[in-house]
């Protein structure tokens, strides 16, 4: 038996855009003498759908995509993702199935057991889970369908191998193992993470090993919204070795012997650089958030700093650099070598760029406001005015051309409110919004690998917001290094300000970094969506009150 894994980029609610893809790589995999091609979870909607679940006409467009792609299944099975109507009244009305489609029609349906309602996950507002498991048979095979997280009732932390995730009380694996099934296929939706991939391997081997049978595993690639997917499908032999990992953030179909997958005699598996995937996971953001929206051509204010740096090298790369318009915006307050950094830059790209001074148009607020400001002093207020005035500017290229502004935040001051509302914090996107200021430094290293993208001096000079005098990030935060890592303990890691002072960071410091990140939740709430590249970024998957007093 042949099976094909079709690793695709799908459109959530575009019906027939999806559907037209699986028709043309059923044709491909049939070129490649398969008997069944397989496609990821809920692959006829996209995935995550959230609301548009509760509308009906959405679910009968998937059923429709269903029919059509049934029609094709002459020759070769299909197994596909959709969601399926709950007949029974008590429960939730949707179950989140794998469609086997065979012959013509519809074969069988297994419906997803495990529903995660966690980080960015909520299925079981919407999903009723399976009671019942049945494996299919198909050209003399027994088949275990499950649905991506049917395979996650295995814990995957260093700790946990062969005990059972408390998370849930059944395993759907465990239960198909009853009927003797020859393989495993799962249709899965697994959003990136920089480390998730080693994880899911993990997942597939740890349970390809426990029942002994062997797993093809297909995962969506593609972006969306915030949410980024990078394929890494997986075919994993009976001995526990990846027998093949199709590649990242690229679409692809292959066919796989299942004779030779059981004899496992060939290991292939991807490189994972932290820093590779996440240049290629944001380059991919932007280009399907924008391709996905209709939009083309991005705009964004360069200062020389390395966070819109960074961000211009992103746009370009994913647009083309036709398409990315970079606006340098200096005050009194910038440097020579700010503006030079930027336009070398922009250069180097070969990007569009625009210089608009804005002294001026400060100073005409300067006297607007001085009678209402007698007798105060020059503070953040003032600071912040520029920072308007520069997202003003750039908003109003933006209406006027249709380039969609992009925000150039990075998580450290996004995590702590180093940033201001209506000015450098507005935004269509923000792309690197899910990264520390040290990872923003890292990335443009890896950006100059090859040659010399971003000027140095971008690199290695220290980071300033230019508002006032002098200024340095430093006069306001403590160095990036050990900030980050108090932040990454309390976002990522969950630690609490006693177990992060235990690890020896100063205790005032400490409980200044966590109230600056709860107070400061309301900023976040009012900016832009952020591609998620780690498993906590700021977002759908982490919620938190405004108006909570807990450290603040």
């Amino acid at each position: 038996m042949k099976i094909a894994l079709a690793q695709l980029n799908y459109h959530i609610g575009n019906f027939e855009g999806n559907v037209s893809k699986m028709l043309q790589a059923t044709k491909a995999a049939k070129a490649q003498k398969a008997d069944i091609i397989v496609f990821g979870e809920l692959a006829t909607c996209g995935y995550p759908p959230r609301d548009f679940l509760e509308f009906d006409d959405f679910i009968k467009q998937a059923q429709k995509a269903i029919n059509k792609l049934a029609k094709a299944a002459k020759g070769i099975a299909i197994v596909v993702g959709s969601p399926s109507t709950n007949p029974v009244p008590e429960g939730k009305d949707l179950y989140n199935s794998a469609y086997f489609l065979a012959d013509g029609k519809i074969k069988q349906l297994q419906h997803k057991a495990l529903l995660p309602t966690y980080d960015v996950f909520d299925e079981y507002r919407y999903f009723e889970p399976a009671k019942e498991f049945n494996v299919v048979n198909y050209k003399g095979k027994k088949i275990a369908l499950t649905v991506c997280e049917d395979i996650w009732d295995l814990p995957w932390g260093k700790d946990g191998a062969g005990i059972k995730n408390p998370l849930y009380t059944v395993c759907p694996l465990a239960e198909l193992k009853k009927q003797n099934p020859d393989f495993v296929l799962n249709l899965s939706a697994s959003p990136f993470n920089f480390k998730h991939s080693k994880e899911r391997i993990k997942v597939v081997k740890d349970n390809v090993k426990r029942f002994g049978m062997p797993m093809f595993y297909v995962n969506h690639v593609g972006a969306q919204t915030e949410l980024l997917f990078d394929g890494g499908s997986l075919v994993v032999s009976p001995n526990g070795k990846v027998y093949d990992e199709m590649p990242y953030f690229e679409e692809c179909i292959k066919t796989y012997d299942l004779a030779k997958v059981n004899a496992g005699k060939q290991k292939q598996e991807q490189a994972k650089d932290k820093m590779t995937l996440i240049h290629d996971a944001l380059v991919m953001g932007v280009r399907d958030y924008f391709g996905k929206l209709g939009f083309r051509r991005a705009i964004l204010g360069l200062s020389g700093g390395i966070d819109s740096a960074v961000t211009a090298v992103i746009a370009a790369r994913a647009l083309g650099a036709d398409n990315v318009r970079c606006v340098l915006m200096p005050s009194q307050f910038s440097s020579d070598h700010s503006v030079n950094d930027a336009r070398t830059l922009a250069q180097n790209l070969g990007t569009q760029y625009d210089i608009i001074p804005i002294q001026s148009v400060y100073e005409s607020y300067m006297k607007l406001l001085e009678p209402h400001f007698f007798g105060t002093q020059f503070n953040v207020t003032e600071e912040n005015i520029q920072a308007r005035i520069r997202g003003m500017l750039v908003m109003s290229m933006s209406n006027k051309f249709g380039n969609i502004l992009l925000n150039t935040s990075n998580k450290s001051e996004m995590a702590v409110g180093y940033g201001t509302l209506y000015g450098d914090m507005c935004g269509g996107l923000s792309v690197i919004g899910d990264l520390y200021k040290t990872e923003v430094f890292e990335l443009a290293r890896y950006m100059n690998k090859d040659g010399e993208v971003i000027p140095e001096n971008t690199i290695t000079k220290p980071p300033s917001a230019e508002l006032r005098p002098n200024q340095k990030d430093s006069d306001s935060l403590p160095d990036y290094d050990i900030l980050d890592e108090i932040l990454f303990q309390y976002i990522e890691n969950r630690r609490g300000p006693k177990e992060i002072i235990k690890m020896g960071f100063e205790e005032k410091l400490v409980r200044r970094v966590l109230r600056l990140v709860n107070i400061n939740e309301f900023k976040r709430h009012q900016t832009a969506p952020v591609l998620r590249v780690s498993a906590k970024a700021f977002g759908m998957g982490r919620r938190m009150p405004i108006v909570g007093k807990y450290l603040s």
